[in-house]
C-alpha cells in the first residue's frame, strides 16, 4: 500500500461493491415505481424528468437538462425533441447565446406536467414507503449528508446549485398549493407491497 493511501485494496473493493449494490437496488424500486406512475400518459423516464427540470429550471439549456437529469447531451437533446414534436416543449437560441439550445415549457407540457404531479401517491413509491420507520423513529426524512457529499466530489458545485434550486422551487410550488397532509395507515404499506 502506497503510504499516502489510507484504505486497502480490500476496503476500496468492499466499499465500492456495497455502494453499487446499494444504488443499482434503490434505483431499481425507484425507477419500477416511476415508471408505473407515469405509464397512463404516454412518457418514459427521462421525458417525464425532462419536463420536471424545464419545468423549474424556466428556459434550461439542454446542457442543464443533460448536467442535473444525469444523462449524455444526445440523450437530453433526442428526448427533448420527442416532446417538442408533441407539443410540450419549444427550442429556442438566446440573442447573445447562439451556441446552446434552450428549452421551455409549452402550455401543454405544462399542463401534462402537472397532470402527472396530481396523480403522485406517496404509498405506490416502494422507497418512500420504506423510509416511513426511519421518519417516525427520528421524525424526519433521511437527509443523506454523506451521499450528497459524494454526489457534490462526483459532479461538482454546479450540480449540487442546480438540485438546492430545484428543491426549493418544489417547497415553493407546493407552499402555494398547500396540500393536504398525506397520512398513510401502515397495513395500507404493507398491502401495496405485499
Amino acid at each position: 500500500m502506497n503510504k499516502d493511501q489510507l484504505y486497502s485494496f480490500q476496503e476500496a473493493m468492499i466499499y465500492s461493491h456495497k455502494l453499487s449494490q446499494i444504488s443499482k437496488a434503490l434505483w431499481k424500486s425507484v425507477e419500477k415505481d416511476w415508471q408505473n406512475w407515469i405509464k397512463d400518459y404516454g412518457l418514459n423516464i427521462n421525458e417525464h424528468h425532462i419536463l420536471w427540470i424545464a419545468h423549474h429550471l424556466e428556459g434550461a439549456s439542454i446542457s442543464d437538462i443533460a448536467k442535473f437529469g444525469v444523462m449524455h447531451v444526445s440523450t437530453a437533446f433526442n428526448f427533448s425533441k420527442k416532446l417538442e414534436e408533441q407539443g410540450y416543449l419549444t427550442f429556442s437560441k438566446k440573442e447573445d447565446d447562439k451556441r446552446n439550445t434552450y428549452i421551455c415549457l409549452t402550455p401543454k407540457g405544462e399542463e401534462l406536467l402537472l397532470q402527472t404531479l396530481s396523480t403522485y401517491d406517496p404509498a405506490k413509491f416502494g422507497v418512500f414507503s420504506a423510509s416511513l420507520p426511519i421518519k417516525d423513529l427520528f421524525g424526519s426524512f433521511p437527509e443523506f449528508p454523506e451521499l450528497m457529499s459524494i454526489i457534490r466530489n462526483l459532479y461538482g458545485d454546479d450540480f449540487m446549485s442546480i438540485f438546492s434550486k430545484l428543491e426549493e422551487k418544489i417547497e415553493e410550488s407546493l407552499g402555494e398549493q398547500k396540500p393536504a397532509p398525506v397520512i398513510i395507515a401502515a397495513e395500507e404499506i404493507a398491502s401495496t407491497h405485499s
